[in-house]
């Protein structure tokens, strides 16, 4: 049973994972980045799933690591837990369906590593976002650089990187890093709102789009143009493309199956 996350199912293929740590501002220790694998790597196989928002409980979204517990580990012991948050991470990236950060308050160090391995992420106007491992004798080592680089750019990356400057959740939309500002109070029925649009949708197009979107990001447009195309060809021969068509000719909803 999970002690430091909660997962509900709010809507067919429709997840909601939490971040439940409030008393500790949510922070990642071992015991969530144990949690967090198993999830993620439990979901991954999982086609019923269709989306998973990611939030946090209370006022937090997640300060990043746990510095409490981190106090006085030994080297090993600290490259061990790294190696299990390394695992973790790469686990969520690796799911096939779109995960969606709702980021409900601060964002700081390996949380907002998680925000940016997220497909996309809506943020309350309350929220906050930095990357302060230059302040701490370290750098990120969730994939903060690379995902922070691909959002808003080498310039704007670096700024960010080395001062360890938070940034609220306006400068966060100006430069990309989220797609849409909320009302604290708005901010989860809203995203939700939009991960059950994507989750009505084809889930097999959805999968497609985001193993395109990422797959194609860094590579020349020609063989970018290529991965699409491949998976164009593989989809216009499934039942759920038959569905999608009848469904618009007679004017009624459409029952996407995965097939």
């Amino acid at each position: 049973m999970n002690q430091t996350i909660t997962v509900e199912e709010t809507g067919p293929g429709l997840l909601v994972v939490t971040l439940s740590r409030p008393e500790a501002a949510n922070s990642l220790n071992t015991a969530m980045g144990r949690e967090l694998l198993a999830l993620w790597m439990r979901i991954a196989d999982d086609e019923q799933v269709r989306a998973v928002v990611l939030t946090g409980a209370g006022r937090f979204f997640c300060a990043g690591a746990d510095l409490k517990e981190r106090d006085g580990m030994s080297d090993a012991a600290w490259s061990e837990q790294h190696r299990l948050f390394e695992d973790m991470i790469r686990a969520q990236l690796a799911c096939p369906f779109p995960v969606i950060a709702a980021v409900n308050g601060a964002a700081m160090g390996g949380g907002a590593e998680m925000a940016l391995a997220c497909d996309f992420a809506w943020a309350s106007e309350t929220a906050r976002i930095g990357l302060p491992e230059a302040g701490l004798g370290i750098i990120p080592g969730l994939g903060g650089t690379q995902l922070l680089t691909r959002a808003v750019g080498e310039r704007r990356a670096s700024e960010l990187l080395m001062s360890g400057a938070p940034i609220d959740s306006a400068e966060a939309l100006a430069i990309g890093i989220v797609n849409r500002v909320c009302s604290a109070q708005d901010l989860l029925p809203k995203v939700l709102e939009r991960a059950a649009l994507i989750a009505s949708k084809a889930p097999l197009s959805v999968r497609a789009l985001k193993r395109v979107v990422r797959g194609g990001a860094t590579l020349p447009l020609e063989a970018a143009m290529a991965l699409e195309l491949d998976a164009y060809n593989q989809l216009f021969t499934t039942q759920d493309r038959r569905e999608g068509v009848a469904s618009f000719n007679q004017k009624r909803a459409p029952d996407f199956r995965g097939l």
